[in-house]
């Protein structure tokens, strides 16, 4: 049966979806004096949850403080909803410090859905989108029109910023079951990928997984090794301090897999789709399942499971560290042989589940498709993982969405300005062939791109394009002054060799001074922190916690933030000679072949961009850079 077509209002900007990237995206849009509306399966899942309950971790904490030194939700969003907050790797240098936050899940959605349903200029739509509409244009390529959805209402706008996280096309799958729904059996999206594909997209299709969820009242705790929060905790939100959002927090539980849970999933394995071929869809290879650890790593005999609680509102306790798509009674078997677990029983099954998503490489760095303007794409459905990375790349579209319309230039974050800026470099740059996962190792300068210094780095983007307020900016700058005045304080500030310093120096441990010595080069040594100046320091004013961390690392570490800096300018003068982008790449002889091919197909913006295509040798890019020199010749 056709569906009859009706007009509906008409939008500056229509968002897909409303996960972690869709809330970032539309927000932002909104903010920025965009008439936004936003459509979801259902208005129940606005940032939903579906697989881990929390926020941060290992270089995805970056990407939080990031997305809130930019002006995003996200990381104001965790701080009002967190039932446990750690700070991962501080036993190791600042730039792989991560925060990380267990969410209370209900309370996440309820709380990011006040703030949408509250935000002017946004409007939220529950219905499926199922066609994408454009119109051609002379040169080939196409300009959006607007979206349809389901019930034949086609709605107008000048901007679409395509969200769906896993839900095209989704497949759910564990043993032999196989259940055509989204994630926790919500509605999947059966039409968008075809209007997609006919508007010229190449779609790939990958496949992530989840733990099962145990009543929490079948597991024995006493058994296992308590994980206890920070006190005090770190914000992920730079508008917030420690004594804002400190609350008794919930712990987590570490637990370990055997022999005999390895034996279980060793005998079952032909039974797992991922194994049997059922599974046709790449998975992450850095998130693996039970099983790939277990069959990939035979000499391990034992896996850590971390027991984590997916809110206070329930008793389901997540298995992080047990992905699965064995089958239900596999699953039972298996959880109840690791210890802790004997009666464990399963609320929700573990399962593994296959979507559609688009090739990366088809975008620009400000996420808009190179061949469709005025749309952009953000989150899983780039082929990246992760709640994080959708936050990230949301807030990114959304701000260039809004620029796009007002005629002004894009932003785009740069490697050497944030986390943000390699995850999109490496999406539109390099060929994904699995779901990509942010990673501190990812990050060329990452003694540069600290968690800590997020704001320092990113709150004048956010300010320049409107989403960090005046308020704000000006508390921004006095840090800022704070950090600089006290850094030349300490390095201007002359001790002698006296008597009483040197006291005070073996007294903690520290070898004495025999000639005149800064305040800055004593706070170098490794064992001296800016605390135990204080007694050599009398006349110091207060500072921030905030300001004193800042110090303390750039002096601690500033031969390596200088030398790091001078590879930040090679990598910016690559990155400022631009490509012309009617360059036809075929035409330049001593390029290898299959460099031709791949910058002729991915159309590079500049030659940095170039360099770090899969593919394309430093010789090829040194014969480009000849090429360019002579003037095409």
């Amino acid at each position: 049966m056709t569906i009859p077509e009706f007009q509906c209002e008409s939008y500056d900007v229509a968002v897909i979806g409303a996960g972690h990237a869709g809330c970032e995206a539309a927000l932002a849009c909104a903010r920025l004096g965009c008439e936004t509306i936003v459509f979801m399966v259902s208005a129940d899942t606005i940032a939903l949850m579906p697989c881990n309950p929390n926020i941060g971790g290992t270089s995805k904490g970056h990407l939080v403080r990031e997305v809130d030194a930019l002006g995003g939700e996200m990381g104001k969003n965790i701080d009002k909803t967190y039932i446990q907050s750690r700070m991962l790797n501080d036993s190791k240098g600042p730039a792989v410090h991560s925060l990380r936050a267990q969410a209370d899940k209900q309370r996440y959605t309820a709380s990011m859905r006040k703030v949408m349903e509250n935000q002017e200029h946004l409007t939220l739509k529950q219905a499926e989108v199922t066609e994408l509409l454009w119109e051609d244009l002379p040169d080939g390529t196409k300009q959006v029109t607007g979206v349809k959805i389901a019930s034949g209402g086609i709605f107008p706008c000048k901007a679409v910023i395509l969200c769906s996280g896993v839900y095209l096309n989704a497949r759910c799958i564990y043993g032999e079951v196989s259940q055509y729904t989204g994630p926790n059996g919500l509605p999947r999206a059966t039409q968008l990928t075809d209007s997609l594909v006919k508007a010229g997209l190449e779609v790939l299709r990958f496949k992530t997984g989840t733990p099962a969820r145990i009543d929490g009242r079948t597991i024995d705790y006493s058994v296992m090794t308590p994980q206890p929060g920070d006190e005090p905790v770190v914000p992920f939100s730079f508008e917030n301090r420690p004594e804002d959002i400190a609350r008794e927090q919930v712990p987590c539980y570490l637990a370990y897999t055997n022999e005999t849970t390895h034996e279980i999933i060793r005998e079952n394995i032909d039974r797992s789709p991922l194994f049997s071929g059922d599974i046709k869809g790449t998975g992450p290879r850095y998130c693996p399942s039970i099983e790939d650890k277990v069959m990939r790593f035979p000499d391990k005999d034992r896996h850590q499971i971390f027991i984590e609680p997916e809110g206070e509102y329930t008793n389901e306790m997540y298995l992080s560290g047990l992905s699965s798509s064995l089958p239900e009674e596999v699953q039972i078997r298996m959880y109840r042989s690791i210890r802790g677990l004997e009666h464990a029983k399963i609320v929700r099954n573990a399962y593994a589940i296959e979507y559609d998503c688009l090739k990366a490489t088809q975008l620009k760095p400000t996420l808009e498709c190179k061949t469709i303007h005025g749309f952009f794409s953000a989150g899983q459905a780039n082929g990246s993982s992760g709640y994080e990375e959708a936050a990230a790349q949301g807030i990114i579209a959304g701000i260039n969405a809004a620029q796009l319309l007002k005629g002004k230039e894009p932003v785009v974050i740069d490697r050497s300005q944030g986390y943000v800026g390699v995850l999109i470099d490496d999406l539109v740059t390099k060929e994904t062939r699995e779901p990509y996962r942010m990673m501190t190792s990812r990050a060329e300068y990452r003694l540069l791109l600290r968690q800590d210094n997020a704001d320092l780095r990113l709150t004048e983007i956010g300010h320049e394009v409107g989403l960090i307020s005046e308020e704000r900016y000006q508390k921004f700058l006095k840090k800022k002054t704070e950090i600089e005045s006290e850094m030349q304080r300490l390095k201007s500030t002359i001790l002698g060799a006296t008597e009483n310093v040197c006291e005070y120096l073996r007294k903690i441990n520290t070898s004495i001074i025999h000639t005149g010595t800064s305040l800055a080069e004593l706070l170098r040594r490794p064992e001296m922190t800016y605390e135990m100046l204080a007694p050599l320091d009398p006349g110091r004013e207060p500072l921030d916690v905030s300001v004193i961390e800042q110090v303390e690392i750039e002096i601690k570490y500033e031969g390596y933030i200088e030398r790091q800096q001078m590879q930040v300018e090679r990598f910016k003068k690559l990155e400022r000679k631009r490509l012309p982008e009617d360059l036809d790449y075929t035409a330049i002889p001593s390029l290898r072949l299959e460099a031709r091919q791949k910058l002729q197909q991915l159309r590079p913006e500049n030659v940095g961009q170039a360099s770090r295509i899969s593919g394309v040798s430093p010789a090829d890019i040194s014969v480009l850079l000849v090429w360019l020199g002579n003037g095409g010749k």
